[in-house]
């Protein structure tokens, strides 16, 4: 989880998702560590804008592959990490780069708006 590279197919070299639980003990390796930008995404299993924003976000993991690691914090589970990063309400996203906080959105975001987020934010962390 707190490996530094990208995550890669051993027989063809392919960059695959990189999406990863992460709680107490294991958040500040997983986002502080890593060379891509990281989405951190602080949710919980009952709440509802959560499920709704999971699939958009799983699907980053996935068409970002090599560009983005996502990180999915469960709030209940973890909450001096919620405490840390200030999070009021969830679902939180919060997009780090170089292990620094660059922005962050709070509630259900549509998935167009949230992709758009992401790309920006990616575009800006290669210049």
């Amino acid at each position: 989880m707190a490996a530094r590279g990208r995550v890669r197919c051993p027989a063809c070299h392919t960059d695959l998702p990189w999406l990863v639980d992460a709680g107490e003990g294991d958040f500040d390796a997983a986002v502080r560590d890593s060379r891509l930008p990281v989405l951190v995404d602080v949710w919980a299993p009952w709440c509802g804008p959560c499920r709704t924003v999971s699939p958009t976000v799983e699907r980053l993991a996935a068409e970002r592959a090599g560009r983005l690691k996502v990180v999915r914090v469960n709030a209940d589970e973890a909450p001096g990490v919620s405490s840390r990063l200030g999070v009021r309400g969830i679902p939180t996203l919060v997009l780090f780069a170089g292990g620094e906080e660059r922005d962050r959105v709070v509630g259900a975001q549509p998935p167009e708006a949230l992709t758009r987020w992401v790309d920006r934010h990616l575009t800006e962390s290669r210049t």
